[in-house]
């Protein structure tokens, strides 16, 4: 469970645009805060990543990811976002676990330190990146840059992950603009049918007078 508003705020943002990313991929299951049970029988081995990415597995609801019933498939991609409270100890058991039950990348963000770090799996062990900066995922295809506020996550289009609501008022916005269109598209439409009427009109009066339209 999130311990602060700033953890809350950044797994939040994480989950709500990882779900964003890959909505139209109905075989990539995103999920925040939820046990994952790597061990068929071990249920007292269990590992909750404050957000986790799994592809090649269906999205839905899940009260919790048991891997034996997602066809043996690990989630590749899981985030923590450190707290005060997390303990160096606490961690590193989370670390251990993502090496042995095959997460492929790990990421790591402080936002009271404005920190972060990633990992990748390089055979049976995840091996850190030297450099982060301007890192792209290899299966999430986004970029992680470190500023002046804070960790930034661009989608493979450039734009920056966004919270909620800042997603929300995008999509008024987007949706105002088809809006606009639409009418714009429709006022078009109205006036080429009136100039199309008036074209008539003054056609069928150049006939009564004798004149053929289509000769003057």
């Amino acid at each position: 469970m999130a311990e602060n508003t700033e953890q809350f705020n950044w797994i939040v943002l994480l989950v709500e645009n990882l779900k964003a990313l890959f909505a139209d991929d109905p075989n990539v299951f995103v999920a925040g805060d939820l046990l994952w049970y790597p061990v068929q029988g071990r249920v007292d081995i269990s590992i909750a990543p404050d957000a986790m990415v799994a592809f090649g597995r269906p999205m839905g609801f899940r009260g919790s990811y048991k891997q034996w019933e997602e066809g043996g498939v690990a989630p590749q991609v899981v985030f923590e976002v450190l707290s005060p409270n997390n303990t160096a100890l606490e961690m590193l058991d989370k670390f251990n676990a993502y090496t042995r039950y095959g997460v492929e990348e790990y990421y790591l963000y402080d936002p009271d330190k404005k920190e972060f770090r990633a990992w990748l799996r390089r055979g049976d062990r995840l091996e850190p990146l030297a450099n982060v900066e301007g890192f792209q995922s290899p299966r999430l295809k986004v970029r992680f840059w470190l500023t002046a506020d804070g960790l930034k996550v661009e989608r493979p289009d450039g734009t920056a992950f966004q919270t909620h609501l800042e997603l929300l008022r995008r999509s008024t916005e987007e949706r105002q603009r088809a809006d606009q269109e639409r009418r714009r598209a429709e006022q078009e439409h109205l006036r080429a049918e009136q100039e199309r009427l008036r074209a008539e009109r003054l056609a069928e009066k150049l006939r009564r007078l004798g004149v053929n339209p289509e000769e003057t």
